[in-house]
C-alpha cells in the first residue's frame, strides 16, 4: 500500500514559504473597508478575488450555503460592535451542494447513524435567490446588529463568474 503525505504537511510547507515574504504585519484588526461578507464555503468561490477585495479589507464569514445562522449573527455582532464594520454583503451561488440535500432525509440518516438528531438546522434550499432573501430578513430582524442600512445579497453564478443581486422580498 502506498502511503501519501498528509495534506496538512503540504500546508505547513506552503506556510513556511508564505512567511518568507510576509508583509502584512502592519494590517489593522478592523477591516479597512468596514465590510463583512457572508458566503458559502464552496471551494469554487475565491471570495476575495471574485469581489475584488484585498487582504485586510473585509471580514469573510463562510459556512455551508452561506446562510445566516445564530453563529453568523454572533460573528457579525462582534464584527460590527468591536471591529467597526458597517456593511454586510451576502454571497450565495448557483449549483450549491446544499440544494441537493433533503433536510428531513439527512436528519433521519444522522439519527440512524449516531443515535441523536443535531440541534442545528441544515438550512437546505433549492433556490439561492430565495435563500439570500431569507438570510437578509434574518439580519434585519436581529436585535444584535447595529448597522442594517447597508445589507445586500447576491447570487454568484459558478458557470459565468458573475454576481446577480437578489431582490429584497416584501
Amino acid at each position: 500500500m502506498t502511503r501519501h503525505r498528509p495534506i496538512a504537511d503540504e500546508l505547513v510547507l506552503a506556510n513556511r514559504e508564505f512567511a518568507t515574504a510576509f508583509s502584512d504585519a502592519d494590517l489593522q484588526t478592523e477591516p479597512s473597508r468596514k465590510l463583512a461578507v457572508v458566503a458559502c464555503m464552496d471551494s469554487r468561490m475565491d471570495i476575495s478575488k471574485l469581489l475584488g477585495l484585498g487582504h485586510g479589507e473585509a471580514h469573510i464569514i463562510r459556512n455551508a450555503g452561506g446562510v445566516v445562522t445564530d453563529d453568523v449573527i454572533r460573528s457579525l455582532c462582534i464584527s460590527q460592535r468591536f471591529l467597526k464594520t458597517h456593511e454586510i454583503v451576502l454571497v450565495h451561488h448557483t449549483d450549491c451542494g446544499l440544494g441537493r440535500v433533503v433536510e428531513e432525509e439527512f436528519r433521519a440518516q444522522l439519527v440512524d447513524e449516531v443515535g441523536v438528531a443535531p440541534d442545528w438546522a441544515l438550512e437546505a434550499f433549492t433556490d439561492p435567490h430565495t435563500s439570500v432573501q431569507k438570510s437578509i430578513q434574518r439580519l434585519l430582524a436581529s436585535p444584535f446588529l447595529l448597522h442594517k442600512e447597508n445589507i445586500r445579497g447576491f447570487v454568484y453564478n459558478v458557470a459565468t463568474g458573475l454576481l446577480e443581486e437578489a431582490a429584497i422580498a416584501g
